[in-house]
């Protein structure tokens, strides 16, 4: 039976495994690998790994006078040690999604004494069997404070869903569901564990979870900027070939390339927190002045760039019109410590010249500091 229960179990987690390498590989690709969110996401996948080996180790039960107690002893004992790792990294994630670095290094505090807490009960209990114990024919069973570590597991999670719902308004709609399917699957799995003895498919469920995060919420953040959550230029790049690639005699587009005037005074008078929330802002406002089919992304730094989707022919002077009376009408509203304002530099794509992307960019950049160099505006 153990023989049947252990090939089951290992090939259940190395190919959980091998789809978690491949989300680990895949992720590479992340322009934003400095982000908080981007380390995290990447530290749930391998210490997901890690469990499942620990997993594996763990199902080594019988035969007594081999190999297989040691390799029991060593995996239960690590995967009683490291159980509310997991959890803990979710809960950084979620708290992330919602309120980003703010005192997030006191929750990182906080749940590194939870983990220490585990670990000491774990290495003090194994002696008496509290947490769980092997007997003579090396077989797993649960001690009396089995539950301590599943109730651990629990209380993370529940705080996570208590964190997501209470903050939904704070939370993008595309990503809310995302968080709040995140623990259903493991929470199934903890109930099965819980009531079937012998059956552990909770780090699948863990997998199964960390698969919809990366489908919606990862995989998306390859190609959004940070800070600003428009498009980044790499989603900017394969969008801008896209069209051109597209290009008829009859069908192109426009684009506006935007650098925000006096940005390095906001930063160096301000804060760089205030010109944080300038870039915000503008791209807030920005967004607000194009119509649902036309494209905005940050450029780099303090640069923005529009792609005018010319089915209808639209003008783009229009546009630029357009959120200049938006930036007027918010800096007589008063509502920040600083003014907003653009240089600007824009063109309709013209598919006789044959520019590749790099060239339609120089372009666009050579006409935007034209334009601010006759407004007589520092770089």
């Amino acid at each position: 039976m153990f023989t049947t229960n252990l090939i089951y179990n290992v090939f259940i987690n190395l190919f959980c495994i091998a789809i978690l390498i491949v989300l680990c590989f895949d992720s590479l690709k992340n322009y934003e690998k400095n982000s908080l969110q981007y380390k995290i996401y990447m530290m749930v996948l391998y210490s997901t790994i890690f469990m499942l080996v620990l997993d594996m180790f763990s199902r080594f039960d019988g035969r007594p006078g081999t190999i297989y107690p040691v390799i029991n002893h060593i995996g239960n004992f690590f995967v009683f040690l490291l159980n509310p790792v997991l959890p803990s990294l979710w809960l950084l994630y979620v708290y992330f999604q919602i309120f980003k670095e703010v005192k997030i290094k006191r929750l990182v505090y906080l749940l590194l004494v939870v983990n220490l807490a585990n670990a000491v009960m774990v290495v003090f209990s194994q002696f008496y069997g509290w947490y769980y114990y092997i007997d003579s024919e090396n077989i797993y069973h649960r001690g009396r404070f089995y539950l301590v570590t599943v109730s651990i597991t629990i209380a993370l999670m529940f705080a996570a869903y208590v964190l997501i719902i209470f903050n939904r308004k704070r939370i993008e709609k595309k990503y809310y569901s995302s968080l709040l399917l995140f623990g259903i699957p493991p929470s199934i799995c903890i109930a099965l564990h819980i009531i079937f003895y012998g059956i552990s498919i909770l780090l699948a469920g863990i997998v199964l979870s960390i698969l919809i995060v990366y489908l919606n919420i990862q995989n998306e953040s390859i190609y959004t900027d940070y800070l600003t959550r428009i498009n980044n230029r790499k989603s900017l790049d394969i969008y801008l070939r896209g069209k051109i690639n597209s290009c008829t005699g009859t069908k192109s587009f426009s684009a506006i390339l935007l650098d925000l005037n006096n940005f390095k005074l906001i930063n160096d008078t301000l804060g760089h927190d205030v010109g944080d929330d300038a870039l915000q802002t503008s791209a807030k406002l920005l967004a607000s002045c194009i119509r649902a089919n036309d494209f905005i992304a940050r450029y780099g730094g303090d640069e923005f760039y529009i792609i005018i989707d010319d089915t209808d022919r639209i003008d783009p002077e229009i546009i630029v019109t357009r959120i200049n009376q938006c930036v007027e009408k918010y800096n007589d509203s008063g509502l920040k410590p600083y003014k907003l304002g653009f240089s600007m530099g824009c063109a309709r794509y013209d598919v006789h010249s044959n520019m590749k992307a790099e060239d339609f960019q120089k372009h666009i950049d050579k006409l935007m500091y034209e334009n601010k160099r006759a407004a007589r505006i520092p770089n």
